[in-house]
């Protein structure tokens, strides 16, 4: 009888041990225009990101780590679905590729199914803290269709678009194209007409009747007025921080943001220490406005980024102590990463530098070289992963849905594509390649180079169809337009692709040419082929991205108060003093 009972206490906390391993917390720290040359773990050796490197000591560091777009929204659209953006109609085929406005009625579609909303369906708790910028409303400022609440995230707490300079005064603005375009152009245009007809009507050869002058004003007046209101609205009214479906912070304030952020994570896994959770922690370090508190200020080697970067480390190491305290760093999965390169043409008027490292690696945010795509992947889990791994092969930031939904026990969708492929085998040494033979890169919603990974080959071949124009023509980046654009007289065509073995050739400094690599004609012609195979799984959807979608709509503005030109209020005010123990 003893026996029998000492068995069945074996079978009953041998299935408990089972389902804790089989259902696993998930943590994905995410950080925004984070290059993959900024981590200690990557080679920086004056940045100081011990937290960071913690992960990848106790893990697994994958070198060749791709995001399935250079840029924020549709980089997250990828990432959170599994599926390039360009499936979901989150890719754009104008030159903005990203939302800019609160009041845009584009976003992620209700069809799409998340990450979070499958291990919801497995019971987890699950949490988005932090910048989302993936839309929030259709078709009124109340339907949240486009929201994370509607994605699966049980709560959410952050910028429901994104941090831009605008959003910190003295910053600048990232409107500077624009505002050149449609207002400096135009009032030039105007001063010109106007001191042209009054040289005629002075010679005589021409009379300027009063009502054509005061028109000129007028309309000068009026795009002068239009520019004082924008740059005197946009803050508050796209600068937004919330609580679920309420505005708590309108404009929001940048004091001890990332400690708030790290304080309401701290207390979602603590409130979910006897459940499985999913906390997606998408850090506004380290895009610009750069900020970081008063602890931080002046401490880094690398100016304003620097100190941004070392307080988004400190905010892990918190939630690395959480979790060593609860006793949950065994039970928990620890993905970190960042959704596109660094930003390389965020230099300030000054000269200051505020974007960050991407290694050896060209180009950077907004465009395909690598250093635009290749980002920090760090996975850890104590007594599953081992400690100290490295994994060269091709992975994309989209593999990290099917291997945590695999892990947290729900099914892969089976009425769409997913292009991302489970990571598990891989991480585990089970298989010594990655399922990847083909990786696509696109530039918005035009496919701009193809990735491929022979089976039983040591080359990693990466062909492009066009290339952005850098200027100056010997810099590293698109530097008067601040970043690159993915269409017209901003890019070059090639016929025949450019061709580079990445595995030799990592700096993309050296184009093969039939002369120099035997099967350069064979090798486009597979590219080729596998591309055209991928253009024919694609299905038409709606443009979340189209001008139509892109524009502010004022039906769709949220809005703390009853009146619009006050849109003020701060919640937070009691939580926002409190700064952080070092």
């Amino acid at each position: 009888m003893k026996m029998k009972m000492l068995l069945l206490l074996m079978l009953f906390y041998g299935s408990v041990s089972s389902d804790a391993v089989s259902k696993p917390n998930i943590i994905i720290a995410m950080a925004d225009d984070l290059g993959i040359g900024d981590p200690g773990c990557y080679g920086n050796t004056t940045l100081r990101t011990p937290n960071i490197d913690r992960i990848a000591k106790g893990g697994v560091k994958f070198t060749q780590h791709l995001a399935a777009s250079p840029l924020c929204t549709p980089s997250r659209a990828a990432f959170l679905t599994g599926r390039y953006p360009i499936r979901s109609g989150m890719a754009s085929r104008s030159k903005v590729g990203v939302f800019l406005f609160s009041a845009s009625s584009g976003g992620l579609p209700a069809n799409e199914i998340t990450f979070a909303k499958l291990l919801k369906s497995q019971g987890y708790s699950t949490a988005l803290i932090g910048k989302w910028h993936l839309g929030i409303n259709c078709n009124s400022r109340d339907d949240f269709c486009h929201h994370p609440l509607n994605h699966g995230f049980d709560h959410f707490y952050g910028l429901p678009v994104t941090n831009l300079r605008d959003c910190k005064p003295g910053s600048g603005t990232v409107f500077t194209t624009a505002i050149h375009m449609f207002v400096f152009i135009p009032l030039q245009i105007v001063g010109i007409a106007l001191v042209t007809l009054e040289a005629l009507n002075c010679l005589g050869l021409f009379r300027l009747p009063h009502w054509v002058f005061f028109s000129c004003l007028l309309l000068a007046a009026t795009i002068i007025g239009l520019l004082a209101c924008f740059l005197h609205f946009f803050r508050p009214l796209n600068c937004i921080l919330m609580r679920n479906h309420e505005v708590v912070q309108q404009p929001m304030s940048y004091e001890n943001l990332t400690q708030r952020l790290t304080r309401e994570a701290l207390k979602f896994i603590n409130r979910n220490t006897g459940t499985p959770f999913l906390l997606f922690l998408s850090y506004i370090h380290v895009h610009t406005a750069l900020f970081s508190a008063k602890e931080f200020v002046g401490k880094s080697k690398h100016g304003m980024y620097g100190d941004a970067v070392e307080e988004m480390d400190w905010s892990i190491g918190q939630i690395l102590k959480a979790l060593d305290k609860k006793k949950l760093t065994n039970k928990t999965v620890v993905y970190f990463t960042s959704d596109q390169g660094a930003h390389i043409e965020e230099v300030t008027d000054k000269g200051d530098i505020h974007g960050g490292s991407n290694g050896i690696y060209k180009g950077g945010k907004a465009n395909n070289w690598e250093g635009g795509i290749r980002i920090p992947g760090l996975l850890r889990w104590p007594g599953v992963l081992q400690p100290g791994t490295v994994i060269d092969e091709p992975t994309s930031n989209m593999d990290l849905f099917p291997t945590i939904v695999k892990l947290a026990g729900a099914t892969l969708p089976d009425d769409r594509v997913i292009d991302g492929r489970d990571l598990m085998p891989l991480l585990q040494g089970k298989v010594l390649q990655s399922e990847h033979e083909f990786l696509f890169h696109y530039c918005n919603a035009y496919l701009n180079a193809v990735r491929w990974h022979p089976r039983n080959s040591t080359s990693i071949w990466k062909a492009f169809f066009f290339t952005p124009k850098f200027k100056p023509d010997d810099s590293n980046g698109c530097f008067p337009t601040h970043v690159c654009f993915c269409n017209g007289h901003y890019v070059m065509r090639h016929n025949p692709p450019l061709l580079f073995d990445i595995s030799k050739d990592p700096k993309e400094r050296h184009p093969l040419t039939s002369k120099t690599e035997n099967h350069f004609h064979e090798i486009l012609r597979v590219m080729q082929e596998a591309a055209d195979n991928h253009t024919k799984t694609l299905s038409a959807v709606p443009n979340q991205l189209s001008w139509g979608n892109l524009l502010w709509k004022p039906w769709l503005q949220l809005c703390c108060s009853s009146s619009y030109l006050s849109c003020h209020c701060d919640r937070e005010a009691k939580g926002r003093g409190k700064g952080v123990r070092l």
